[in-house]
């Protein structure tokens, strides 16, 4: 229970500092990633300097989705360069 009390935890403070950042927009999630909505930027851009910086996040090709990141739950240590690196970009 620990390990699943933490994620939650996690994805709670992840989920309201990318509420924060400018160009995206968040979905509520009950899953270990978080789909966010991309504005005013190109996706795939942001995908591939956020990978520049030695952060992976996920953006699909598809037409539906090509809008969209996707961000996985991660430690607190991940979620704290994640976000650094987000506000660089």
């Amino acid at each position: 229970m620990q390990v699943k009390d933490a994620l939650v935890g996690e994805r709670r403070r992840l989920m309201a500092a990318l509420a924060d950042v400018p160009y995206l927009e968040p979905y509520p999630s009950h899953a270990n990633f978080i789909l966010c909505k991309v504005q005013g930027r190109d996706a795939k851009g942001v995908k591939d300097a956020l990978a520049n910086k030695g952060i992976m996040v996920r953006h699909y090709a598809k037409k539906e989705l090509s809008g969209f990141i996707r961000i996985s739950v991660g430690k607190p240590e991940h979620t704290d360069a994640l976000l650094e690196a987000l506000h660089s970009i």
